[in-house]
């Protein structure tokens, strides 16, 4: 099971989360792939991903945050799905003393994330 989180924009404009796992095995079509590092004790203020995208963290732990409050930690090996372009965004920021080295995996239009969020 790989632990994934997805961002996205709610009707009211804000961006939530929720908390849940990408299907393991399943092939998702994505255009392309690019490496960043960014230096410990970085953080990035408020902001939208400018594409549906996974973020897949290499090293590094971070927080994240909303506008309305939720808040949620990601560390190596988790999956960021990347899905609010518009609205209020996010903020992040290492909470470590490591790198955040990650991977963006950069969705192919209409493509399925394979996303499965957790039962509440």
């Amino acid at each position: 099971m790989i632990r994934a989180y997805r961002l996205y924009t709610g009707p009211e404009g804000d961006s939530h989360v929720v908390r849940g796992t990408v299907n393991e095995g399943a092939l998702v079509d994505v255009k392309t792939i690019h490496f960043k590092e960014t230096a410990a004790h970085s953080s990035y203020d408020w902001h939208n991903d400018p594409t549906p995208q996974y973020v897949i963290t290499l090293s590094g732990i971070l927080e994240f945050a909303t506008v309305g409050g939720e808040t949620f930690t990601i560390h190596p090996g988790d999956v960021l799905v990347a899905e609010d372009h518009t609205g209020s965004g996010h903020k992040w920021r290492l909470i470590n003393d490591e790198p955040w080295k990650r991977a963006y995996v950069i969705f192919k239009e209409g493509a399925d994330h394979q996303f499965t969020p957790d039962k509440a």
